[in-house]
């Protein structure tokens, strides 16, 4: 089983910084894409950003020039830089993990989320 926890959310003022971090655990034969979704209140969840194993980027249009995404597949570890953050970008911030495990099944891991809230 892989699990993945996400940290560094927290309330920040609107033009603020933060940075997530995500890191996916155990029996992890390769990851082949991690990705930040969100979902604010009363909203669907969406795609944020997501990091290929080559490392190839793909990045919302809504934070396209603010937020960046890194990965170090050395640690299992994604992170989401988020500059000029707006009171729109709050939500809860999930990271996800696809690949396969030591035994070569398939996964597709959630973390519990993270919340981050931007104050005007």
């Amino acid at each position: 089983q892989v699990q993945v926890v996400e940290s560094g959310g927290g309330l920040v003022q609107a033009g603020g910084s933060l940075r997530l971090s995500c890191v996916a655990s155990g029996r992890i034969y390769r990851i082949n894409v991690m990705s930040w979704h969100r979902q604010a209140p009363g909203k669907q969840r969406e795609l944020v950003a997501g990091v290929t194993s080559g490392g190839g980027t793909n990045i919302a249009s809504s934070v396209k020039g603010r937020f960046t995404i890194s990965r170090d597949s050395a640690k299992n570890t994604v992170y989401l830089q988020m500059n000029s953050l707006k009171p729109e970008d709050t939500a809860v911030y999930y990271c996800n993990a696809d690949g396969y495990d030591s035994s070569w099944q398939q996964f597709d891991s959630w973390g519990q989320g993270t919340q981050v809230t931007v104050s005007s």
